[in-house]
Protein backbone atom coordinates (compact mmCIF):
# COMPACT_ATOMS: atom_id res chain seq x y z
CA UNK A 1 0.00 0.00 0.00
CA UNK A 2 1.40 3.63 -0.74
CA UNK A 3 1.19 5.99 1.82
CA UNK A 4 0.87 10.20 1.38
CA UNK A 5 4.39 10.93 3.00
CA UNK A 6 5.85 9.44 -0.39
CA UNK A 7 5.67 13.32 -2.25
CA UNK A 8 7.29 14.98 0.73
CA UNK A 9 11.21 15.39 -0.12
CA UNK A 10 13.91 12.52 1.49
CA UNK A 11 15.48 14.87 3.47
CA UNK A 12 11.67 16.00 4.74
CA UNK A 13 11.38 12.54 6.44
CA UNK A 14 15.09 12.02 7.92
CA UNK A 15 14.72 12.47 12.15
CA UNK A 16 18.55 12.51 12.97
CA UNK A 17 18.86 11.66 16.90
CA UNK A 18 20.76 13.53 18.83
CA UNK A 19 21.28 11.59 21.48
CA UNK A 20 24.41 13.47 23.27
CA UNK A 21 25.79 16.25 25.17
CA UNK A 22 24.29 20.02 24.53
CA UNK A 23 27.79 21.51 23.16
CA UNK A 24 27.73 18.01 20.95
CA UNK A 25 23.98 19.33 19.70
CA UNK A 26 24.29 22.73 18.99
CA UNK A 27 27.61 22.16 17.04
CA UNK A 28 25.34 18.96 15.38
CA UNK A 29 22.54 21.85 14.74
CA UNK A 30 24.47 23.96 12.70
CA UNK A 31 26.24 21.88 10.78
CA UNK A 32 23.22 21.04 9.82
CA UNK A 33 21.25 23.65 9.45
CA UNK A 34 19.87 24.14 5.36
CA UNK A 35 20.03 20.28 5.21
CA UNK A 36 17.72 18.57 8.03
CA UNK A 37 14.66 19.19 8.56
CA UNK A 38 13.99 17.42 12.09
CA UNK A 39 16.36 17.02 15.09
CA UNK A 40 15.30 14.51 17.78
CA UNK A 41 15.64 15.42 21.24
CA UNK A 42 15.67 12.08 23.41
CA UNK A 43 16.15 11.69 27.08
CA UNK A 44 19.84 12.40 27.67
CA UNK A 45 19.39 15.67 26.28
CA UNK A 46 16.20 16.62 27.45
CA UNK A 47 16.65 15.38 31.04
CA UNK A 48 20.36 17.55 31.45
CA UNK A 49 18.82 20.75 29.54
CA UNK A 50 15.07 20.62 29.86
CA UNK A 51 12.74 22.85 27.70
CA UNK A 52 15.61 25.08 27.47
CA UNK A 53 16.78 22.77 24.27
CA UNK A 54 13.73 22.76 22.25
CA UNK A 55 13.40 26.27 22.05
CA UNK A 56 17.06 26.23 21.09
CA UNK A 57 16.58 24.13 18.47
CA UNK A 58 13.36 25.41 17.15
CA UNK A 59 15.19 29.20 17.21
CA UNK A 60 17.36 27.46 15.12
CA UNK A 61 14.19 26.76 12.05
CA UNK A 62 14.30 22.90 13.08
CA UNK A 63 11.07 20.74 13.52
CA UNK A 64 11.85 19.10 17.35
CA UNK A 65 10.81 15.49 17.68
CA UNK A 66 10.45 15.33 21.38
CA UNK A 67 11.06 11.51 22.08
CA UNK A 68 10.45 11.40 25.84
CA UNK A 69 8.20 8.03 25.63
CA UNK A 70 5.70 8.82 28.67
CA UNK A 71 4.28 5.88 30.16
CA UNK A 72 2.31 6.82 33.30
CA UNK A 73 -1.24 7.26 34.66
CA UNK A 74 -3.54 9.23 32.42
CA UNK A 75 -3.94 12.31 34.69
CA UNK A 76 0.11 12.80 34.46
CA UNK A 77 0.72 12.10 31.00
CA UNK A 78 -2.00 14.73 29.83
CA UNK A 79 -0.16 17.54 31.83
CA UNK A 80 3.20 16.12 30.34
CA UNK A 81 1.56 16.41 26.86
CA UNK A 82 0.13 19.75 27.35
CA UNK A 83 3.65 21.14 28.33
CA UNK A 84 5.27 19.46 25.55
CA UNK A 85 3.62 21.66 23.19
CA UNK A 86 3.41 25.05 25.41
CA UNK A 87 7.58 24.10 24.98
CA UNK A 88 7.67 23.84 21.06
CA UNK A 89 7.81 20.04 20.62
CA UNK A 90 6.03 19.28 17.19
CA UNK A 91 6.22 15.65 17.28
CA UNK A 92 6.04 13.68 20.91
CA UNK A 93 5.78 10.12 22.06
CA UNK A 94 4.39 7.66 24.43
CA UNK A 95 4.37 3.84 25.17
CA UNK A 96 1.44 2.35 23.89
CA UNK A 97 1.85 -0.42 26.76
CA UNK A 98 0.29 2.24 28.72
CA UNK A 99 -3.33 1.59 27.02
CA UNK A 100 -5.33 3.34 25.39
CA UNK A 101 -6.87 5.78 28.22
CA UNK A 102 -3.30 7.37 28.78
CA UNK A 103 -3.24 7.93 24.89
CA UNK A 104 -6.04 9.48 24.40
CA UNK A 105 -5.47 11.73 27.79
CA UNK A 106 -2.02 12.33 25.71
CA UNK A 107 -4.06 13.52 23.07
CA UNK A 108 -6.65 15.53 24.82
CA UNK A 109 -3.52 17.19 26.92
CA UNK A 110 -2.38 18.15 23.47
CA UNK A 111 -4.89 19.35 21.81
CA UNK A 112 -5.78 21.56 24.80
CA UNK A 113 -3.13 23.17 24.99
CA UNK A 114 -2.60 23.93 21.43
CA UNK A 115 -5.52 25.61 21.26
CA UNK A 116 -4.96 27.86 24.15
CA UNK A 117 -1.92 29.25 23.08
CA UNK A 118 -2.53 29.21 19.26
CA UNK A 119 -0.35 26.24 18.51
CA UNK A 120 -0.40 23.36 15.92
CA UNK A 121 -1.42 20.18 17.48
CA UNK A 122 2.04 17.93 17.31
CA UNK A 123 2.43 14.63 15.67
CA UNK A 124 1.67 12.03 18.17
CA UNK A 125 3.32 8.62 18.11
CA UNK A 126 2.83 5.22 19.91
CA UNK A 127 5.64 3.39 20.63
CA UNK A 128 5.44 -0.41 20.25
CA UNK A 129 7.94 -2.54 20.68
CA UNK A 130 11.62 -1.19 20.99
CA UNK A 131 14.08 -1.25 17.79
CA UNK A 132 16.95 -2.82 20.48
CA UNK A 133 14.43 -5.88 21.78
CA UNK A 134 13.68 -9.23 20.35
CA UNK A 135 11.41 -11.90 21.11
CA UNK A 136 13.20 -13.36 23.95
CA UNK A 137 13.15 -9.98 25.64
CA UNK A 138 9.92 -9.94 25.54
CA UNK A 139 9.27 -13.58 26.63
CA UNK A 140 11.33 -12.45 29.70
CA UNK A 141 8.84 -9.85 29.84
CA UNK A 142 6.46 -12.24 30.04
CA UNK A 143 4.60 -11.37 26.94
CA UNK A 144 3.94 -14.47 24.96
CA UNK A 145 2.94 -12.99 22.25
CA UNK A 146 4.93 -13.32 18.73
CA UNK A 147 6.68 -9.66 17.98
CA UNK A 148 5.18 -8.90 15.23
CA UNK A 149 1.64 -9.68 16.67
CA UNK A 150 2.51 -7.79 19.97
CA UNK A 151 3.56 -4.59 17.36
CA UNK A 152 0.61 -4.71 15.55
CA UNK A 153 -1.61 -5.06 18.82
CA UNK A 154 0.02 -1.81 20.07
CA UNK A 155 -0.47 -0.37 16.95
CA UNK A 156 -3.95 -0.84 16.73
CA UNK A 157 -4.75 0.50 20.42
CA UNK A 158 -2.58 3.91 19.20
CA UNK A 159 -5.36 4.20 15.82
CA UNK A 160 -8.25 3.76 18.16
CA UNK A 161 -6.59 6.21 20.72
CA UNK A 162 -6.61 8.54 18.21
CA UNK A 163 -2.97 8.91 17.77
CA UNK A 164 -1.07 10.22 14.66
CA UNK A 165 0.88 7.07 14.22
CA UNK A 166 3.19 4.85 15.63
CA UNK A 167 7.25 3.88 15.83
CA UNK A 168 7.71 0.75 15.31
CA UNK A 169 11.13 -1.13 13.59
CA UNK A 170 11.70 -1.00 9.86
CA UNK A 171 10.70 -4.50 9.68
CA UNK A 172 7.36 -4.31 10.99
CA UNK A 173 6.89 -1.04 8.50
CA UNK A 174 5.30 -3.13 5.68
CA UNK A 175 2.55 -5.24 7.69
CA UNK A 176 1.74 -1.68 9.49
CA UNK A 177 1.38 0.91 6.68
CA UNK A 178 -1.65 -2.13 5.69
CA UNK A 179 -3.19 -2.48 9.14
CA UNK A 180 -2.89 1.70 9.59
CA UNK A 181 -3.73 2.81 6.10
CA UNK A 182 -1.37 5.73 3.95
CA UNK A 183 -2.37 8.75 6.44
CA UNK A 184 -1.18 7.18 9.49
CA UNK A 185 2.91 7.96 10.54
CA UNK A 186 4.79 5.25 11.06
CA UNK A 187 8.45 6.70 12.37
CA UNK A 188 10.94 3.82 12.41
CA UNK A 189 14.96 3.66 13.84
CA UNK A 190 16.72 1.03 14.10
CA UNK A 191 17.81 2.18 9.91
CA UNK A 192 21.54 2.04 9.60
CA UNK A 193 22.87 2.37 5.66
CA UNK A 194 24.38 -0.47 4.46
CA UNK A 195 27.60 -1.18 5.87
CA UNK A 196 27.20 0.75 8.81
CA UNK A 197 27.54 -0.27 12.60
CA UNK A 198 24.31 -2.23 14.09
CA UNK A 199 25.23 -0.69 18.01
CA UNK A 200 21.91 -1.42 20.33
CA UNK A 201 20.04 -2.25 17.60
CA UNK A 202 17.99 -5.63 16.76
CA UNK A 203 15.80 -5.22 14.26
CA UNK A 204 17.20 -2.93 11.27
CA UNK A 205 17.08 -1.99 7.55
CA UNK A 206 18.48 0.12 5.24
CA UNK A 207 16.95 3.76 4.52
CA UNK A 208 15.51 2.66 1.10
CA UNK A 209 14.42 -0.82 2.15
CA UNK A 210 12.46 1.48 5.34
CA UNK A 211 10.85 4.17 2.61
CA UNK A 212 9.89 1.33 0.47
CA UNK A 213 8.14 -0.90 3.23
CA UNK A 214 6.01 2.28 4.43
CA UNK A 215 8.15 4.27 6.60
CA UNK A 216 6.74 7.95 6.81
CA UNK A 217 9.97 9.11 9.03
CA UNK A 218 13.10 7.56 9.21
CA UNK A 219 15.33 8.13 12.72
CA UNK A 220 18.70 8.45 11.79
CA UNK A 221 21.49 8.93 14.82
CA UNK A 222 25.24 7.81 14.69
CA UNK A 223 25.14 6.90 11.19
CA UNK A 224 25.00 10.80 11.01
CA UNK A 225 26.05 12.37 14.47
CA UNK A 226 29.26 10.54 14.70
CA UNK A 227 30.56 11.12 11.21
CA UNK A 228 33.38 12.77 10.67
CA UNK A 229 31.44 15.17 8.27
CA UNK A 230 27.58 14.70 9.59
CA UNK A 231 26.05 17.62 6.94
CA UNK A 232 27.81 15.48 4.33
CA UNK A 233 26.62 11.94 5.88
CA UNK A 234 23.33 13.32 5.49
CA UNK A 235 23.62 14.08 1.93
CA UNK A 236 24.45 10.65 0.76
CA UNK A 237 21.72 8.97 2.68
CA UNK A 238 19.52 11.28 0.65
CA UNK A 239 21.23 10.47 -1.89
CA UNK A 240 20.41 7.21 -1.85
CA UNK A 241 16.94 7.65 -1.23
CA UNK A 242 16.59 9.08 -4.95
CA UNK A 243 18.72 6.86 -6.42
Amino acid sequence: MLNNFETIPAQERIIVALDCDVDTAFDLADRLQGKATWLKVGMTLYYAQGPAIVYALKERGFKVFLDLKFHDIPHQVRGAAASAVRNGADMLTMHAQGGIDMMQAAREGCCEAAASFGLTEPILLGITVLTSMDQSTLEAAGIVRPLPKQVEALADQAQRAGLSGVVASPREARALRSLLGPDACIVTPGVRPAGSSLDDQSRVATPAQAFEDGASHLVIGRPITQAEDPARAFDIIVKGLHA
